[in-house]
């Protein structure tokens, strides 16, 4: 069963919790920013992109970035920005989008959990991201970038949360610059606080990592390296546990998460659709954006127009692997005609969240960036839990999860 854990926040003073919270670290270059934090000196960004503060080309793996962030958020803390809560606590944190709510909670989840797999991963993660995480966390001694989890409802969970919601006040409420409304709510209450850790205890078997593999699995090389090193003299010392926010399963949408090609792979645009038949019906559909509209379609641009493609019987199977859309366009679009074996490693491709629309799609293949898009219907919560179930891994880039937590406005201390 899942084992959570109340701890002490590191947070933003109220008046100051806009100004502080930031989009994550991995979801925006540094120029952007750089951009977004221009005349803010209280942007969680100057800790979690600190190269914004340093020389423009800075090798942002670099021993200098890791340090600048520790030193920004010590000042942070030393200017009264930012203050830890005096007693462990958990945190209700409610996001609304487009009309849409989702509430989850902020806890401290563990390390054990993570590598017995009871915190249950669908993705693989790449030692290089990997490290960037490790050594941001070991330098700042501190977990600043949330791991996004999921369960399987609970109602008594759920009961509990809503009431804390109904009758105590946020500790912040505000609108970002995006239009979504954030709003925390503090439990330090003994009895609350036990309540919720029981409920877990008692009724969550497993939970699912929805976004945020690097960042978990960082945590757990890092209280290994401590663990080694003799520095973890208790079961319940910090590091055995990393900063997740846990949703029901109800309440999470899942968007596209879409390819981009820089190269027809040798051939000519005649070429690739000639093959694509073999393995799609493939219909063009003119200069309009089209989103694939069912499980098993897509939208391709190329050259200035729109394709419909659909996969045909046979080229997909009925595992939780091979029937999932992006593995369809894996097996017999990338690999098979574009020669791309390993899309976590292969320069040649990259990936845009359907948060950035189609236009981003039209927008880098007109300018010549890249030659060919491909847009997906998105993945289902269920799917996701069914591959995690079975051991199995998506394709990296699989699920891009909307609306975002930010950054900074509870931040879990080692």
């Amino acid at each position: 069963m899942a084992i959570i854990r109340p701890f002490n926040g590191l947070r933003p003073k109220a008046e100051l919790a806009a100004k502080v919270a930031a989009r994550p670290y991995d979801v925006l270059s540094a120029e952007e920013a750089r951009t977004a934090a221009s005349g803010n000196p209280y942007s969680y960004y100057h800790v979690s992109k600190s190269e914004i503060d340093l020389p423009a080309g800075i090798d942002t793996h670099s021993q200098e970035v890791y340090h600048k962030a520790a030193e920004n958020l010590q000042r942070l803390v030393k200017e009264g920005t930012l203050f830890q809560d005096a007693q462990p606590s958990y945190y209700i944190y409610k996001l609304v989008m487009n009309g849409r709510s989702q509430t989850g909670l902020v806890c401290a989840s563990s390390v054990e959990d993570y590598n017995n797999g009871i915190i249950k991963k669908h993705e693989f993660t790449r030692p290089d991201k990997e490290l960037d995480r490790i050594n941001h966390i070991k330098t700042t001694l501190a977990q600043t970038g949330n791991v996004f989890l999921a369960y399987n409802d609970v109602p008594e969970v759920n009961a509990l949360i809503d009431h804390w919601q109904e009758h105590n006040k946020p500790v912040y409420d505000f609108t970002a610059e995006d239009g979504i409304q954030h709003t925390v709510w503090a439990i330090s209450t003994p009895s609350a606080v036990l309540d919720i850790t029981t409920l877990f205890a008692d009724k969550v078997p497993c939970t699912y990592i929805a976004d945020g593999h690097h960042r978990a699995a960082s945590a757990s090389l890092v209280q290994k390296e401590f663990e080694e090193k003799g520095k973890i003299t208790s079961v319940e010392n910090p590091v055995n546990y990393f900063l997740t926010t846990i949703f029901p399963a109800s309440q999470l949408a899942i968007l596209d998460y879409n390819r981009l090609v820089k190269d027809l792979n040798g051939l000519s645009k005649a070429d690739l659709l000639s093959r694509l038949d073999y393995d799609f019906t493939v219909e063009e559909t003119g200069h309009m954006p089209q989103q694939p509209a069912m499980l098993h379609e897509f939208s391709m641009y190329l050259d200035g127009s729109w394709y419909r493609l659909v996969a045909k019987e046979g080229t997909y199977t009925t595992d939780p692997i091979g029937i999932l859309d992006v593995t369809i366009l894996s097996n017999n679009v990338l690999d098979k005609l574009l020669g791309i074996k390993d899309q976590r490693t292969d320069k040649r491709i990259d990936f845009v969240g359907g948060i950035r629309g189609l236009g981003e799609l039209v927008k880098r293949v007109d300018s010549g960036e890249m030659k060919v898009a491909f847009a997906l219907y998105p993945v289902t919560i269920q799917q996701l839990f069914d591959i995690a179930d079975s051991g199995n891994v998506m394709p990296p880039k699989s699920t891009w999860f909307e609306p975002k937590l930010r950054d900074g406005l509870i931040t879990h201390l080692i």
